[in-house]
């Protein structure tokens, strides 16, 4: 909950943001949207305010786009620094396999901080259900002192409203001396409740107005936005912002409806609707029950909504255009924010991977793992079979560690960083502590012993917005790198599940993110572990190191057979020697137990 706390509350900067880029659309485009339009693109934001609570993460324009460029070309948690304390595996006991090199990080114990903030959050929130208790009680009270309406003109004037604007439900009227002004309550039963000193100082022309008003407000659902204004504004109760556009929502809430009482008069009964508002300013006022609607609000508003029905002209067809038009680009620019927003607030821990479709067995191979906790998965491409040992660890996404590096050589690769020809970086001096790193370096060698300072030197040249643009494109994990840029992939923010390991391994055998061929020939080759007469293995390893214990190892790769590919990850952890290493060795067991591959001696 601490961690919800804090995306939540990043989540709120963005919305105050959007909060205010609607308020200046609202502005710029004043001239051509109805005042519905106007009221209508509060409900984006009402949308927008459920996006932090919804546990998947939302896919935006450019993973579309990204996703359709695939297709043309496919052919088929805080912050940790890394400190010198260091492990080094050789997990085949061979030379020509991948040394297992990892360097350990800090990690601080989550700050407490989170877990007082989402307390005092709660705390909020009850005190804000207590008072909309509290309100319910009064309105509860209300209804029980309202008497039906008895008086025979009104009550004809009523019914020929209702009539008037096309009602047919049988909609209560209840007048009552507890009120200042006009509501209309409730969702499944709307009723309607008068003041008694409305209908004691009986005006037909006014109390005309102001019952079309109410009806207005059924017509138009208005109980139902009020429901949902109250719960945003429960919920986001810390946030000033939230409650001004809250507040402008109900407003122009009202406006909305006095133009929708218009376009029912003649345009010489226009002058006497705002007269009756300015009669009854003093008398009326905004209504202290949450979940009702009515005519009342304060003197500003009331100024406001006089200009409009001042200014109201019925809306010409080039004018409906340029409404509708500026409502859908002011609608797909706060849309559009909805992703970028998910990105912060979905709980990424987990990988959503719809298997509905997919060939998947689920097998058991808890003798190989031991004590370790873990998943197994396999990919037989030619059968298009999926084999998977504990589902729910095979969809955890944890720190790829030195796995991460396969894609981050091809980023470095497409930018021209390094080349196939040259991927020559010049050691800097810097002492390490193992001994292959304290050398100049190509993809091969930085590969093999998997050399962090090699592939911190392509980011660096990369720079972080190139780098995290293709981590969105390839759509690699949870797309996070809000870690430290030097170690965003050491047990810090990126985290991968072993499914999208195997998942992001099929697209580079296949080449479709798009990239250039020679660059992925050239990681391939990086990668490639061992050949044989039966086919060639290609894997990467990757263990991290936390405090000084191994809790993270990863094992990931493909092997190509003169008829099928095969592509696995094995990932295991625990509190202590949870290596790479270990992850090799469990998989090579794995892999010669299924006749898929057996290791050369």
């Amino acid at each position: 909950m601490a961690d919800f706390m804090i995306r939540f509350l990043i989540c709120n900067v963005f919305i105050s943001g959007i909060i205010g880029i609607l308020l200046i659309a609202k502005r710029i485009f004043k001239g051509n949207l109805s005042s519905r339009m106007q009221y209508n693109l509060w409900f984006l934001l009402l949308g927008l305010l459920v996006v932090p609570f919804i546990p998947f993460r939302l896919i935006g324009f450019p993973q579309i786009l990204s996703w359709l460029s695939s297709l043309k070309s496919s052919p088929t948690s805080g912050t940790r620094t890394a400190i010198g304390e260091a492990v080094g595996i050789n997990p085949a006991g061979n030379a020509d396999w991948m040394n297992d090199f990892a360097l350990s990080v800090n990690s601080e114990t989550p700050s407490s901080i989170g877990y007082i903030l989402f307390g005092i959050w709660l705390v909020g929130i009850l005190a804000m259900i207590i008072l909309v208790f509290k309100s319910s009680i009064r309105l509860q009270n209300l209804k029980k002192s309202a008497l039906p309406l008895q008086n025979p003109e009104v009550r004809k004037l009523y019914h020929r409203c209702m009539k008037e604007m096309g009602i047919n439900r049988n909609i209560h009227v209840y007048s009552t001396a507890f009120l200042k002004s006009p509501i209309i309550v409730g969702l499944l039963k709307p009723c309607i409740y008068l003041p008694i000193h409305l209908i004691s100082d009986y005006n037909e022309s006014d109390m005309r107005y102001m019952l079309l008003h109410e009806l207005q407000h059924y017509k138009h659902k208005d109980a139902i936005a009020n429901y949902l204004m109250n719960f945003a504004g429960i919920i986001y109760w810390f946030n000033p912002l939230v409650w001004y556009a809250l507040k402008e929502m109900r407003n122009d809430r009202e406006v909305a409806c006095d133009t929708s009482v218009l376009k029912m008069l003649e345009e010489d009964d226009y002058a006497d609707y705002g007269n009756t508002l300015i009669n009854f300013a003093e008398k009326i006022s905004l209504t202290p029950f949450p979940f009702a609607a009515g005519l009342g609000g304060n003197m500003k508003q009331m100024k406001r909504r006089i200009i409009n029905i001042v200014s109201y002209e019925k809306p010409t067809f080039i004018k409906r255009v340029k409404g509708m038009t500026a409502f859908m680009l002011t609608a797909v620019l706060l849309l559009g924010f909805a992703p970028f927003i998910s990105t912060y607030a979905a709980d990424g821990s987990h990988y959503q991977w719809d298997s509905s479709s997919e060939n998947i067995s689920y097998v058991d191979l808890s003798t190989y793992f031991g004590e370790y906790k873990g998943s197994f998965v396999l990919y037989d491409l030619e059968n298009d079979a999926w084999s998977i040992h504990d589902m729910e660890h095979a969809t955890l996404r944890v720190a790829p560690n030195s796995t991460y590096k396969i894609y981050d050589a091809l980023f470095g690769l497409e930018e021209g960083v390094i080349t196939p020809e040259n991927s020559f970086i010049a050691w800097n001096g810097e002492t390490y502590p193992f001994e292959a790193w304290n050398a100049d370096q190509t993809l091969q060698s930085a590969m093999n012993s998997s050399v962090n300072w090699y592939f911190q030197t392509v980011d660096e040249q990369l720079g972080a917005s190139d780098v995290y643009s293709y981590v969105q494109k390839i759509g690699y994990g949870n797309e996070n790198m809000s870690g430290d840029y030097s170690s965003y992939w050491m047990e810090s923010s990126l985290e991968i599940s072993p499914i999208e390991q195997v998942e992001l391994l099929t697209k580079l055998q296949n080449n479709s993110f798009g990239f250039a061929p020679e660059n992925i020939n050239a990681v391939k080759d990086a990668i490639r572990l061992s050949s044989s007469d039966t086919g060639t293995l290609y894997g990467k390893t990757g263990t991290g190191r936390v405090n000084g214990q191994d809790v993270n190892g990863w094992f990931i790769g493909y092997i190509e057979t003169a008829d099928n590919t095969y592509f696995f990850a094995t990932n295991i952890s625990a509190d202590s020697d949870a290596t790479g290493g270990n992850a090799t060795e469990i998989t090579m067991s794995i892999l010669s137990d299924m006749n898929i591959w057996v290791s050369q001696k």
